[in-house]
């Protein structure tokens, strides 16, 4: 038998004592092996890398000879009983956890955390967790090498609304200090490496809804809505239709980044966000901000704008995952170019000109994605005179879309260097 014991936030040590007396090896970090009275005799492995640890166990565990690991927090939770029920099967591990310090940070934040969002950048890109918080309320990021309270600080400073970090460290200890900061502070600050766990919160929609299901929340209940769901100009908006596929084609998920370059009335920028992505709308009009603006608050999401023309602005940008043009006149195929060549996964485009569909898909396909389309044509339930009903046509609108596969993968440039 193995038994896991999660040290929780200073509290596991006592737990240990109990099953330490018969152990004949004991694995842990340097800190957690110091705490603890390790039995004369039994051997210690120091946690690094992971695979000479799991190598040693499992001859341990071949001579029938018990064996303790001490882990942080919650072991289960982002912790080594992955990697131990892979090796050893579930069967064979006594698993004993420790309160989390995720649980711990919110609990001296004086917050609830069902509805929170965990994201570890213990050894992952950063991005994912950037772009989790800027799009959800209540992120908890699980932090690691290059990837701390500074880093996350600097991405976050100008590319989201106004956000608190609640940086927690040496939780549990002696030296323990939970500080509230701002993106900006925490960027400037050399933090060490005690930081425990980083809360990103956004305190005006900190207390949502009453939740049944933990984590992120559940989808939204329909998307692809009615044009009267967003506050447009003339009619200038991208209508549901039109919106239902290029969503489907988009895919915007909790963790990515969206662009909606030619935002117009931000309803494509709205409901990505709504479906978890972060999403940056550009828009070249002042009064087309403010209305995206507008709208995101109406519909309760997060979408970071940005004022200027493309594809000049998108210089300035992070790399996005997906991205939908809406717009663009006779500058279209350089905004898709300098998209193409940006986005990680997909480009999607929408254009009611025949004209500009050949340079639209040469652009696409130039910079390396798989192209397809469709042309959108339909027609509208609409009443008369009498009780009787009519098809009202809507305008054809030309949806092309490049998707960036493993067989077609390309360099992502950015400012003209590969990368």
């Amino acid at each position: 038998m193995i038994t896991v014991v999660g040290m929780g936030t200073g509290a596991g040590a006592a737990v240990a004592e109990d099953v330490l007396a018969g152990a004949r090896l004991v694995v842990g970090g340097q800190r957690h092996l110091a705490a603890v009275a390790v039995p004369e005799g039994a051997e210690q492995v120091v946690l690094g890398p992971l695979a000479p640890a799991l190598d040693t166990i499992e001859a341990y565990v071949g001579k029938g000879e018990p064996v303790v690991v001490l882990a942080s927090g919650d072991p289960g939770f982002f912790g080594i009983v992955r990697a131990l029920v892979e090796r050893f099967t579930s069967d064979a591990l006594d698993v004993r956890p420790g309160v989390s310090s995720v649980a711990t940070a919110f609990a001296r934040a004086g917050l609830t955390w069902d509805d929170a969002v965990v994201v570890s950048a213990h050894g992952r890109d950063l991005r994912t967790a950037v772009n989790a918080c800027r799009t959800h309320p209540k992120v908890a990021v699980l932090t690691g090498p290059g990837a701390g309270p500074a880093e996350l600080g600097a991405a976050l400073t100008h590319r989201t609304g106004e956000r608190v970090l609640v940086v927690a460290s040496a939780l549990g200890s002696g030296a323990e200090q939970v500080e509230r900061v701002t993106p900006a502070e925490a960027a400037a600050r050399d933090w060490g490496t005690a930081v425990s766990v980083v809360l990103c919160l956004d305190e005006a929609r900190v207390l949502g809804a009453v939740r049944t299901v933990a984590g992120a929340a559940v989808g939204p209940a329909q998307w692809a809505l009615d044009e009267r769901e967003f506050a447009h100009r003339d009619s200038m908006i991208t209508k549901f239709e039109v919106r239902a596929l290029a969503l489907a084609r988009l895919g915007p998920r909790l963790g990515e980044l969206v662009w909606d370059v030619g935002s117009g009335s931000g309803s494509v920028a709205v409901e990505c966000a709504r479906l978890g992505a972060a999403v940056t709308a550009v828009e070249k009009t002042l009064d087309g901000v403010e209305r995206i603006r507008a709208n995101a608050e109406a519909h309760g999401v997060d979408v970071h704008t940005v004022h200027g023309a493309a594809p000049t602005v998108l210089s300035d940008l992070d790399d996005p995952d997906a991205v939908f043009v809406g717009g663009g006149g006779r500058e279209l195929p350089a905004i898709v170019t300098a998209c193409a060549r940006r986005a990680r996964r997909t480009v999607v485009v929408a254009m009611a000109a025949l004209d500009r569909v050949p340079a639209v898909r040469e652009a696409l396909s130039a910079a390396g994605l798989d192209v397809d389309g469709v042309l959108l044509q339909s027609s509208r339930l609409a009443p008369l005179p009498g009780d009787v009903t009519r098809l009202a046509a809507t305008n054809p609108v030309f949806l092309l879309w490049g998707v960036r596969t493993p067989e077609s993968r390309t360099p992502v440039y950015r400012e003209g260097v590969a990368s």
